[in-house]
């Protein structure tokens, strides 16, 4: 049976050593993973009862003693234990749930946690064996909500998207350093830390972490640089579809827009032998890892610093095509109020590139936008090709130039990798989504 709320409460003496402590303590110091049972636990009650690890403010009842990243008991209106989360009140999303049930957490439940998760990858998926970059953890999909962690060779590279995670992610760190006989971690806030968590936390690094280092994926070597990086360092999640997209390119000519480091323009010349490949990116740092990872592999690609609305334009004016057109975008919906935007500019991009892509052509196009749902996503693409054909209707000073349809077929629809794994109760965490088409 479910624990009731005095039986999780302790002394007062208990209560006011926990307060004096967090009162003395900064928010933002590291935290230990282990539970003193001489303290008492925060509670918050929640209005209504919900299996969802994620809970907002508004659903909140009541709140006691809780501090910014304190470890709450979490009730439900009937006052049964529901289990514990991470509590900041800053946030708009006050609790994140990581242990369900009425046990009270200790130390060894996290790292019960943690060694089911590299479980996972080591174990069941044999990641080991074609890469030394992979997801070690993906928040809620492995029951850690606010932290994502990769590993990169002899790095573990983390993170976080809540305070309490942040304050916890060395300790997590160690543990899986642990587990996986790695010697540097990287801990890092994400990018809207301040405005959705209400802090504004420096970078953690181990003594002497590297400033790059040398991983593999299916044979194909990649630099990754920390400093400047995105997210944590490397895309794991395209780990798959790089070497799926590297099967159509033999002998082919392949476009990658937003190519980012070169991922796929490495694969397609390396694994897939094609005659010529093109990447093109907006930011000069990430290209000029591309050129360095393309030298890496001893492979030849032409890369092109530019606006890839840009390009695309300059392309089809000189009546260029390609056999295989590559589209992976950076995240142009971070919010609902970017939903309507962003979901146009997915369809001007995918419009420009179907446009590029030979009669019998292959079109990749990702989306890792996870408010932009996968069927909304698909019917974006279909509505697309009706103007990907050839011109009809030239230009005039009222309107823009008219296209015919262009027939499309959908081959197939991956998404991430699997060690970017789905949470049943959390359908919104499956955020990348990869369409792959032909065109006629």
């Amino acid at each position: 049976m479910a624990a009731m709320r005095s039986k999780t409460i302790h002394s007062p003496q208990g209560r006011n050593q926990a307060a004096a402590r967090s009162a003395a303590t900064p928010a933002l110091a590291p935290r230990t993973l282990a539970v003193d049972p001489a303290s008492s636990i925060p509670c918050v009650t929640v209005r209504t009862l919900t299996f969802h690890p994620l809970l907002y403010r508004k659903r909140l009842a009541r709140c006691e003693a809780a501090k910014p990243g304190d470890l709450v008991a979490v009730y439900g209106p009937d006052d049964v234990l529901m289990g514990y989360g991470l509590y900041n009140s800053r946030s708009e999303i006050a609790v994140r749930m990581v242990f369900p049930g009425d046990e009270l957490p200790a130390a060894e439940h996290w790292r019960r946690k943690l060694d089911v998760a590299v479980s996972l990858r080591r174990d069941l998926l044999r990641l080991d064996d074609a890469a030394d970059a992979y997801r070690l953890v993906h928040a809620e999909a492995d029951g850690l909500p606010g932290l994502v962690v990769d590993r990169y060779g002899d790095v573990l590279s983390a993170e976080a998207f809540s305070l309490g995670m942040y304050q916890r992610a060395d300790a997590i760190l160690a543990q899986l350093a642990l587990m996986c006989g790695t010697r540097h971690t990287l801990v890092r806030a994400s990018p809207q830390f301040l405005s959705q968590e209400g802090y504004d936390p420096p970078s953690l690094k181990s003594a002497g972490l590297p400033e790059q280092v040398l991983i593999h994926e299916h044979g194909t070597r990649f630099r990754v640089r920390f400093a400047g990086g995105h997210k944590t360092g490397f895309f794991c999640d395209q780990r798959e579809n790089r070497r799926r997209l590297a099967e159509f390119c033999a002998g082919r000519t392949v476009l990658d827009l937003c190519c980012y480091t070169g991922g796929f323009a490495v694969q397609a010349k390396k694994l897939g032998n094609a005659a010529e490949v093109t990447g093109v990116d907006l930011d000069e740092g990430p290209l000029q890892l591309a050129r360095e990872n393309a030298n890496l592999n001893q492979v030849r690609i032409h890369f092109v610093q530019s606006d890839v609305f840009i390009y695309m334009r300059d392309m089809l004016q000189q009546g260029r095509q390609y056999d295989v057109v590559v589209l992976d975008p950076p995240k142009l919906i971070r919010n609902r109020t970017e939903l309507e935007e962003g979901t146009r500019k997915h369809f001007d991009l995918n419009r420009l590139a179907m446009r590029l892509v030979r009669p019998g052509g292959v079109l990749l196009s990702c989306c890792c936008s996870g408010l932009l749902q996968e069927a909304d996503f698909v019917r974006l693409l279909c509505s697309a090709s009706y103007q990907a054909g050839r011109i009809t209707e030239a230009a005039t000073a009222e309107r823009s130039e008219r296209h015919a349809s262009r027939p499309m077929q959908i081959l197939a629809r991956t998404g991430a990798a699997a060690d970017h794994p789905v949470a049943a109760g959390v359908p919104e965490s499956e955020y990348l989504k990869a369409v792959w088409m032909r065109l006629g």
